[in-house]
């Protein structure tokens, strides 16, 4: 006779769906980690209580729909405005949190000039930087964040530097702005780095809470379908040839966050 197992009285719960996450198919490729930047988004507005003053201006690219996978309020910017866009919102509604997400075909291309002026006006926004090196949504494209030699549908033979120049990298650039108050680097190919990655998100929306300035927090994330690689290759890719090219750290961490009573994150080479 088979013994009955009596369920604990309660359980506690460690892990569930985010209250910020919509319960809706995405249209991303399996393996892309924009799902997985998703979640850390979500997470971080459910942890801090932001869902009813956040506002997620959604970019042009693969994340076009992303106004539609968050349970917070939303837009949708022209291609590479979406830091236009949220200056305006933020001026207007200076009590919202207001967040941009974005690729580097949006960020670092078409709205270069966007992001350098909003960094330099210490615009009270958040953005959240993905950095999968090429473009996704269009069909594989060459991005000012390819690296050299990358191979691409429109660099077939690979990044020639000497006619394209060298890769962009708009944490450093961005953190020589005065307006600049919190610019970091993390990487979501693996748990640790992902854990590191929830905890930039959460500083950088505890330092627009505080108005202390332009935060950014850089995500290296994988793009099988287009680097042509499987979904753990792509993790791997991410580790062999992106960390080397796009170093993990802090670039700005002004001495106002440093100030702050609530703790900012550590550096990724904790």
């Amino acid at each position: 006779m088979l013994e009955t197992i009596a369920a604990p009285a309660s359980m506690e719960v460690v892990y569930e769906y985010p209250c910020a996450l919509a319960e809706v198919p995405t249209f991303y490729c399996p393996g892309c980690t924009h799902g997985v930047a998703h979640r850390l988004l979500a997470e971080a507005i459910d942890e801090l209580n932001l869902r009813e003053q956040a506002i997620v201006v959604a970019p042009v690219g693969c994340a076009v729909f992303a106004y539609k996978y968050f349970n917070v309020d939303g837009c949708e910017a022209a291609h590479g405005r979406a830091p236009a866009m949220a200056t305006g919102i933020k001026r207007v509604l200076p009590d919202n949190i207001v967040i941009t997400y974005q690729g580097d075909g949006d960020l670092a291309s078409i709205g270069a000039a966007e992001i350098l002026h909003a960094a330099a006006r210490g615009e009270k926004i958040t953005v959240v930087f993905i950095n999968n090196a090429i473009y996704g949504m269009t069909g594989g494209q060459m991005a000012p964040t390819s690296l050299s030699g990358q191979h691409t549908t429109s660099s077939p033979f690979g990044r020639d530097v000497a006619m394209t120049g060298t890769p962009i990298h708009m944490s450093e650039l961005l953190a020589q702005l005065d307006g600049s108050a919190y610019i970091v680097r993390r990487s979501l190919h693996n748990p640790a780095n992902i854990r590191k990655a929830k905890k930039a998100i959460l500083t950088a929306l505890n330092v627009q809470r505080a108005g202390l300035g332009f935060s950014m927090v850089e995500l290296l994330s994988s793009c099988p379908t287009n680097w042509g690689l499987t979904p753990d290759a792509a993790l791997k890719w991410i580790e062999t040839e992106m960390l080397p090219v796009y170093p993990l750290g802090d670039f700005k961490v002004s001495s106002a966050v440093q100030s702050m009573k609530t703790p900012v994150s550590a550096d990724a080479g904790e």
